[in-house]
């Protein structure tokens, strides 16, 4: 495993495109920091985000998963890429030539996806940790390490996301189409929920139902957008009569759906390499 893996870092060590990208993936996740500083003043009023809460422990962990899957697009890029320079420096075919098979190439890749999640989700404790000492009000033990099950959906979602970029990357050959691909297929799912929800099955939770199953869809669900569980949204829909009965749980069907998507991507670029003619 460990040979395999070391063959990938290797030829991520000599792109520089790859290593310019996973920089910026990382500072982008750090200026989640600069949030605590926006400061807005409504004449005598001054509102400052990270009074909010946005920073307490656990909400924290929601929060900040939550906003760092938003930006993992960054190292989607470099999962296409890296799939789609084994085919332009035909360093797939030397692979080969030198005695890796097809199987090891693949799980070699897929080390790869692994250990960038890793990484990520190690980061991201890092920086939630520290924000969270810094700005939370609740700083007991047992508060700070509650709801880092977040943690864990953040890492199953960067697995899944790039096994799907491994894949297309497989697939399509070419960075560019992967990643035309990938919009249109998330596109596609859009329009698919859409007719589903407003014109086929009006009024009914049928669409949710048959949508969750949807690659896409799942990675999304794991992770629920947390603004609605801010104190302020909360108080201010209950003056307006509107409460919110929304789970925001990491819910176990949601992880096997996209675990089973992850394992099918997987399996299919196994496929695709070894029913081609390289």
């Amino acid at each position: 495993m460990l040979r395999l893996l070391n063959i990938e870092l290797q030829k991520i060590r000599h792109n520089k495109a790859a290593k310019v990208i996973s920089i910026v993936y990382f500072v982008l996740i750090t200026f989640i920091a600069l949030i605590a500083s926006i400061e807005f003043s409504f004449g005598s009023v001054n509102f400052r985000v990270a009074d909010q809460g946005i920073f307490n422990f656990p909400f924290i962990w929601h929060f900040n998963s939550f906003m760092a899957a938003i930006l993992k697009i960054f190292l989607a890029i470099v999962i296409v890429s890296m799939m789609s320079n084994e085919y332009s420096y035909r360093t797939l075919k030397q692979n080969l030539i030198d005695g890796l098979s097809k199987q090891e190439f693949v799980i070699s890749k897929f080390l790869t996806v692994v250990l960038f999640a890793v990484i990520s989700t190690v980061f991201l404790f890092i920086v939630s940790m520290i924000l969270g000492l810094s700005f939370s009000d609740y700083t007991e033990i047992g508060i700070i390490f509650s709801d880092m099950e977040y943690l864990l959906a953040y890492f199953i979602k960067l697995v899944a996301f790039f096994s799907f970029c491994l894949f297309l990357g497989v697939l399509v050959k070419r960075s560019a189409f992967a990643l035309g691909f990938l919009i249109i297929w998330f596109i596609f799912e859009k329009i698919v929920y859409g007719l589903l929800k407003w014109e086929l099955f009006k009024g009914t939770n049928i669409a949710d139902n048959l949508t969750q199953f949807f690659p896409l869809e799942a990675m999304s669900n794991l992770i629920k957008e947390p603004f609605s569980r801010l104190g302020a949204v909360q108080s201010a829909a209950n003056q307006l009569g509107e409460g919110f009965t929304k789970s925001y749980d990491v819910e176990w069907h949601t992880i096997l759906i996209t675990l089973v998507w992850t394992a099918l991507f997987v399996y299919w670029s196994y496929v695709i390499l070894k029913r081609r003619d390289l």
